[in-house]
């Protein structure tokens, strides 16, 4: 009798392990197609009182990223991002530049926070059809649209004694961001992240034209990326 309740118990320890066994895998063959993205990171803004770019005499300030992306297919994901850039003029501009933005009343300084919200198709180099098959490391990279706000305090000067006047401006650009990426876990990934953000102004500073081209935000980012599925399919 002993040796019958042994085998019943051994038959049903294995029935309900391969049954274990089989939802688990089961479930990994419902491929996660969503991810959630978070970033931080230095950054930079190429404004006209922004600094001397050549001579990397320009403010450098942090930037944050959320994201969401859902998996189109095997090579192409559609991401949605919002995040905030900390902004500054900087550098140490010669007299003669001064005297020009003096008389054309421009900013002589601008710092605040840029927020960013855009829409980017974005392409891997390997494509794969399950987050199981995914390669250990992986470039992606894409080009959107999207729409930023800045508030920015403003002086017309150097004077410590100018009282800054705060500054609102919002626009469109165009979000141009790569990374590569590197399989960290079955649902974890971690990357390194470069974003150029191409604005339609050129008054993110409230100085115009003292730079050959407009005011555009570039950031470089260390991403933390997971995917995930509905509760209800897990």
């Amino acid at each position: 009798m002993k040796s019958i309740f042994t085998l019943l118990f051994m038959f049903l320890l294995l029935t309900f392990g391969l049954d274990s066994t089989a939802q688990n895998f089961y479930k990994e063959r419902v491929s996660r197609d969503n991810v959630v993205t978070l970033g931080m990171g230095p950054s930079f803004g190429y404004l006209d009182n922004g600094g001397q770019y050549r001579d990397y005499n320009f403010a450098v300030k942090p930037t944050f990223s959320l994201a969401l992306t859902r998996k189109l297919n095997s090579l192409m994901e559609l991401r949605t991002t919002g995040g905030v850039q900390w902004i500054s003029s900087g550098g140490n501009p010669p007299i003669a530049i001064r005297d020009k933005w003096y008389f054309s009343n421009a900013s002589f300084t601008a710092k605040g926070p840029a927020y960013y919200f855009d829409i980017l198709p974005s392409f891997y180099l390997i494509p794969f059809s399950n987050h199981m098959h995914r390669s250990k490391v992986n470039l992606y990279g894409g080009v959107g649209l999207g729409v930023l706000h800045a508030v920015t305090k403003q002086t017309k000067s150097f004077s410590p004694e100018e009282e800054p006047k705060k500054q609102n401006i919002t626009t469109g650009y165009v979000p141009v961001r790569a990374g590569l990426s590197l399989k960290i876990g079955p649902y974890s990934d971690l990357a390194g992240e470069g974003t150029m953000l191409w604005t339609f102004t050129d008054n993110l500073d409230g100085n115009v034209g003292s730079n050959r081209f407009g005011d555009h935000l570039f950031q470089a980012q260390i991403v933390f990326r997971r995917y995930f599925i509905p509760k209800s399919t897990e």
